[in-house]
């Protein structure tokens, strides 16, 4: 079965509030590994962090074999983590990071995360969030102490649970399933979910069939709002790939 055809496009935006960006990214469609890191700590500590995890990414050798890549990719992440806490700790400090990651290996595709930067699918219209915020709040609605309502706007929404490098160890969820032409993936960090409603997500991707000004469409609609984090996004969207049929004549298709 042949591979699918990927077009992705990916950028960052300081937004309006912050003077520095402690959000990191990973553009690999040569690995077809992507990623999102959203950085905490404060200024350089947020955004050592965050390049640290997608350093561990951007070099990593990934597999062939899909189920082999998705454990490499889990294990760069948790080696990020390791990276991470270990400077932390040296300085006497506590800096983190979450991460959300993709990856396509045929016909099959792997979503891992840590944080609350979310990984999302669209398939036939429909925008399904693929990731689960590991965040207290959204550890309440689990648990039956909060509505998923409720949830919505909270607070404490942003308060993490779980993050890279602020414990010694971390644990890396993840999801793999299969893909299907006409997939659209969005990868991002919580400025743009802070700012723009999954209704608002799925109407741009369903409607803006090029990705690269979908992604600019979120990022300014995140900053008509006020952007008050930093905002990075990635669009990854899956397709059959186009195959000269060999019954054409070369001279029509000179002609």
């Amino acid at each position: 079965m042949n591979d699918l055809r990927i077009d992705s496009t990916v950028g960052t935006h300081v937004g309006r509030v912050r003077t520095n960006n402690e959000d990191a990214f990973c553009d690999g469609p040569d690995i077809r590994l992507w990623a999102v890191a959203d950085g905490m700590g404060g200024h350089e500590n947020g955004e050592w962090a965050s390049a640290a995890i997608v350093a561990a990414l951007g070099k990593l050798p990934v597999p062939a074999d899909f189920d082999a890549a998705c454990h490499a990719i889990a294990d760069a992440i948790h080696r990020a983590n390791e990276e991470v806490f270990s400077e932390a700790t040296a300085r006497d400090i506590q800096m983190g990071s979450t991460v959300v990651a993709l990856h396509v290996t045929g016909r099959r595709f792997c979503v891992l995360w840590v944080g609350d930067s979310r990984g999302y699918l669209l398939r036939h219209g429909q925008l399904i969030q693929i990731s689960k915020d590991h965040t207290q709040v959204q550890e309440m609605v689990d648990r039956g102490l909060m509505r998923p309502e409720d949830a919505e706007g909270h607070p404490m929404s942003h308060v993490l649970a779980r993050a890279v490098g602020v414990q010694a160890d971390v644990e890396v969820d993840a999801i793999a399933d299969e893909a299907e032409p006409g997939d659209v993936f969005l990868l991002c960090s919580d400025g743009l979910t802070g700012q723009v409603s999954d209704a608002e997500i799925a109407e741009i991707l369903s409607t803006t069939p090029n990705h690269e000004e979908a992604r600019e469409k979120l990022t300014q609609m995140t900053l008509d709002r006020g952007a008050p984090d930093n905002v990075t996004i990635a669009i990854v969207g899956l397709n059959e790939t186009t195959m000269l049929s060999l019954n054409t004549p070369i001279g029509s298709i000179l002609s």
